[in-house]
């Protein structure tokens, strides 16, 4: 009580003036303003998934830009056999550490088949054995005794179990493989084997050792391959003055007379060498054409992303107008428009494709035709969508108050609508992509189109390539299907960090 009486009479010298020249006025803001993409940008960024899918999606268009240049081969370069092989790149198949070393397990291989890859590296100097997997033990009835049966499971480099192969050659052109031979060392011509001399009736061009009649190697005492190479000069084609193997005292001849030309046993690995300046190298292996996957995948990757952004630009232009005409005028118009809408979604897709390819890809081309098909319905669901924004916004305040502000119809429509609808129609480009990318996929794989003579090949074309020989060289199908699962993988959850950030109604909830 005595404390409230104290306060009744305060003494006027106890009051004083806190500030007598100062002005007062509100604090200025040090943050600095944000744009609508900005905020769009850190809203995004804050989103993880979406992130990473952005890196992704980054690598992938960058691998599709810069793995043809990286390629020593082109598109067009095919070697007839070379065809789907595992892949090589010489500098680490000597490392010996078990990849990129183009070998391949073949299974239940007998001793007649141990001394066939014996033959190959000792003629050639390469060993297409590089280990051996597994042992196996059976035991079979033979003459009335059981005997034991020795089979291998071998791992071996198919590169260079090739070894020789027949090749017929003009004069010039055989003399100037020798003139190679003497530049760089490399020995691409082997002696001539005379099949008669085999033994055996085996005409196989790695064959240079007596066979039996069972095409059995027939060794000699200390269990050596005998050579059986040809010395008849009668049939020789052409002179030799290059490299000879180790043990020719020059009796050997190279090649035979074959109609004008002549024909040699070359050593496809050198001779390949010979042909295109380095030795075989495929970081993903080969594809059923002889082509580099690797280049193959970027090359089709790059078709299919510039077909999907093309496509997905034309829709969004079509459809954005179409479908702000139909939102912002509603009533006859968007019923009117609307019909003509529904008649062309009733269109099949498949179908569509499929005649115009039939009618119009003769005149037009092919991939004119087929962007024609793309764009005749694809416009539809984003007109759908954007007529749904319109609809959505056209009676908010803001639009009202421009109306009554004397805005025209085009302005509204592109200067206060759409710019609030751009989220969500960002979002679904952004879904469009990958979509066009499938669908081309799609009719690719299943052949109704072939885009091979245009493009070189797609990722369609490769899928079906590789499904085919997928179960004796399953890296046709898989590096293709890599790509376009991460493609599609990150193409959806980038956009879904696209609606996220562009949506104005999500905006200001994580602040």
């Amino acid at each position: 009580m005595s404390n409230n009486t104290n306060f009744e009479h305060i003494p006027q010298e106890k009051f004083r003036f806190v500030q007598m020249d100062a002005q007062l006025h509100d604090k200025r803001l040090e943050t600095k303003s944000r744009s609508f993409f900005q905020d769009a940008l850190l809203r995004f960024s804050k989103n993880k998934s979406s992130v990473v899918a952005a890196w992704i999606l980054a690598f992938l268009i960058l691998f599709s830009l810069i793995s043809p240049l990286l390629s020593p081969y082109s598109i067009n370069d095919k070697d007839k056999l070379y065809i789907n092989y595992p892949s090589y790149v010489p500098s680490i198949a000597k490392l010996h550490i078990g990849i990129m070393d183009g070998a391949k397990v073949h299974s239940s291989q007998n001793e007649t088949s141990m001394n066939y890859w014996k033959g190959i590296a000792q003629e050639t100097g390469m060993e297409p054995v590089l280990g051996v997997v597994k042992e196996n033990v059976t035991t079979v009835k033979y003459r009335g005794q059981m005997v034991e049966r020795k089979t291998y499971d071998l791992y071996v480099n198919r590169y260079y179990e090739l070894g020789i192969v027949y090749r017929v050659f003009s004069y010039a052109e055989f003399q100037k493989i020798q003139d190679w031979q003497n530049e760089t060392g490399i020995q691409v011509i082997y002696p001539y084997v005379d099949p008669a001399d085999i033994g055996g009736s085996t005409d196989t061009p790695n064959i240079w050792y007596q066979v039996d009649g069972s095409g059995s190697a027939v060794l000699d005492a200390d269990g050596n391959l005998q050579p059986v190479y040809c010395t008849k000069k009668s049939i020789e084609g052409a002179e030799y003055n290059s490299l000879r193997i180790a043990g020719d005292d020059g009796s050997y001849i190279y090649s035979a007379k074959k109609s004008g030309s002549v024909q040699a046993r070359v050593c496809y690995y050198n001779y390949y060498q010979y042909l295109n300046g380095h030795e075989p190298s495929y970081v993903f292996g080969t594809t059923s054409m002889g082509q580099d996957l690797f280049a193959a995948v970027g090359v089709g990757a790059r078709f299919s992303l510039i077909f999907a952004l093309l496509v997905s630009a034309i829709n969004l232009t079509i459809g954005a107008i179409y479908g702000a005409i139909q939102g912002y005028y509603g009533g006859r118009i968007d019923l009117f428009m609307d019909r003509i809408s529904d008649i062309l979604s009733g269109l099949p897709f498949v179908v569509v494709i499929t005649l115009f390819q039939l009618h119009l890809a003769q005149k037009w081309g092919v991939v004119p035709s087929l962007l024609f098909a793309f764009v005749l319905t694809g416009w539809i669901g984003m007109a759908a969508l954007t007529r749904k924004q319109f609809y959505r916004f056209k009676g908010q305040e803001f639009v009202m108050a421009a109306r009554t502000l004397g805005a025209s119809d085009a302005r509204l429509m592109f200067k206060h609508i759409f710019p609030n609808a751009i989220g969500t129609i960002i979002t679904s480009c952004a879904l469009v992509i990958p979509s066009v990318i499938r669908s081309e996929t799609t009719i690719s794989y299943l052949g109704i189109v072939d885009l091979s003579a245009f493009a070189g090949t797609t990722i369609g074309t490769l899928l079906s390539q590789g499904n085919a020989a997928v179960t004796s060289a399953p890296h046709t199908l898989l590096w293709p299907s890599i790509f376009l699962s991460l493609l599609m993988i990150s193409f959806n959850l980038f956009g879904n960090g696209l609606r996220d950030a562009f949506n104005p109604t999500t905006r200001g909830e994580d602040d």
